[in-house]
């Protein structure tokens, strides 16, 4: 069994999206595939339409229940998605396995405990694990075989590549089993020069630990995850699915040619290697880059800009908090009568004047309100507004300058928005939104 495990300390960089979209491009192969969420805020039961008030247990009870002698079997929490792809569910129960687990012996070997029992069932299991570096990744990265460090093409996103690798560099000084591990290129926007420049810089200082397909930036996938689906079964045509599924067969090539090698470096030589490397890049491409960043969040509007900018998403908790910026396309709109009903082709935040214009898509929804700190959290005040019958929904609230927390209500169930990259973790283990009007 082939056990791969998606790391990346900085939040927003489309972990979980991998993690879902690889599984279900894996199991489209033909292979079985078990999907492990090492998430505390349990994301993968969202993109999998999983009910999460119906999960009595997760893997946080599977990795404790030795400790407790009263061991319970992995089959026992599993959550069928299709014929070969099955999910063991997190919960926010995970947010205390560090604690419950303090004085246990080998208690970074708990998943891969449980996982060896079932190796022989499985072709390939997929590790979803948290924005942190803990007792939850370290589980994670002992039980894997494989490491993916996805990386978005932004400019802090090729800085905080650096530490990240650092980061687990010395995390894995004490693991001994040989690991391959691949830098993943997502939310690729062809259309931006910063974005073409770093993609070239990455691959000419990784060479081939760096996945030769790339992820790019596709709204469908993120519409997906609304629905609850995978990309393969929501729109198949996509260029998203596209993606996914060239990422599953290169990943079954490498495995094969593995096979024949048999060789591979340990993980701690290899991550020291590329920690390396992504420190040489980032100190080569800061004078380069850095203007190019800053003007891309003023919205500069250049020819080399896409139509709609993308931001650079939010840190972990506790990190410094991102100047957010406004699309490009909002700016050019103006503040006219008609740019309202014009940005509800395009889903987020816009900034439009003084006013925030929030647009999202939920076609089965019943009503969709705005709570933030702007409104002290009271989602009746700020209820979105159905856009005809294409289930798109929008309102916009006038706001003074600042940064502001939201999180959207739909149907009466609290949730994070899902087309601004931008958050942060609250009080309670989810994400809070953000957006800064300027």
């Amino acid at each position: 069994m082939q056990t791969i495990a998606v790391v990346n300390q900085k939040g927003g960089c489309g972990k979980t999206t991998v993690s879902i979209n690889l599984a279900s491009a894996l199991a489209e192969t033909g292979k079985k595939v078990l999907l492990v969420d090492m998430d505390p805020q349990s994301h993968c039961a969202v993109g999998l339409a999983v009910p999460e008030e119906q999960i009595e247990q997760s893997i946080y009870d599977v990795l404790i229940s030795k400790s407790r002698n009263e061991p319970i079997r992995l089959s026992e929490i599993l959550w069928q998605i299709n014929d070969r792809l099955e999910l063991a569910p997190a919960s926010i129960d995970l947010s205390a396995f560090e604690q419950q687990m303090a004085g246990i012996a080998e208690r970074e070997c708990c998943l891969k405990n449980v996982l060896e029992q079932v190796q022989s069932e499985y072709d390939f299991t997929v590790i979803d694990c948290p924005p942190a570096v803990g007792l939850l990744t370290f589980n994670a990265l002992r039980a894997a075989t494989d490491v993916i460090v996805p990386v978005e093409t932004g400019y802090f996103a090729l800085h905080g590549l650096s530490k990240q690798l650092e980061t687990l560099s010395i995390l894995c000084e004490r693991c001994s089993q040989q690991v391959n591990v691949k830098v993943l290129t997502s939310m690729y926007d062809i259309r931006t020069k910063m974005a073409r420049e770093i993609l070239a810089e990455l691959r000419s200082h990784f060479a081939d630990r760096m996945f030769k397909t790339v992820v790019n930036f596709n709204t469908k996938i993120k519409e997906a995850a609304s629905f609850g689906q995978p990309i393969n079964e929501y729109d198949p045509a996509s260029k998203g699915q596209r993606d996914f599924a060239a990422l599953a067969r290169e990943i079954m090539g490498l495995e094969a040619k593995q096979q024949r090698q048999q060789m591979v470096n340990t993980l701690a030589d290899q991550l020291e290697s590329i920690s390396k490397s992504a420190g040489d890049l980032a100190h080569s491409a800061e004078p380069a880059h850095a203007p190019a960043s800053r003007d891309a969040r003023r919205g500069s509007g250049s020819a080399e800009e896409p139509e709609l900018q993308q931001t650079e998403p939010a840190s972990a908790a506790g990190g410094p908090e991102p100047a957010l910026a406004c699309p490009v396309s909002a700016q050019r709109a103006g503040a006219g009568p008609d740019t309202a009903a014009k940005l509800s082709d395009y889903y987020g935040v816009n900034q439009i004047s003084d006013a925030l214009v929030f647009v999202t898509l939920y076609p089965r929804a019943q009503s969709v309100q705005v709570a933030g700190d702007f409104n002290n959290w009271q989602p009746a005040d700020n209820p979105m507004q159905r856009v005809g019958d294409s289930g798109v929904w929008q309102t916009q609230i006038k706001l003074p300058h600042g940064k502001y927390r939201y999180r959207l209500v739909v149907d009466g169930q609290w949730q994070q928005d899902p087309y601004n990259e931008h958050s942060e973790l609250n009080p309670y283990g989810e994400y809070n939104s953000l957006i800064e009007v300027k």
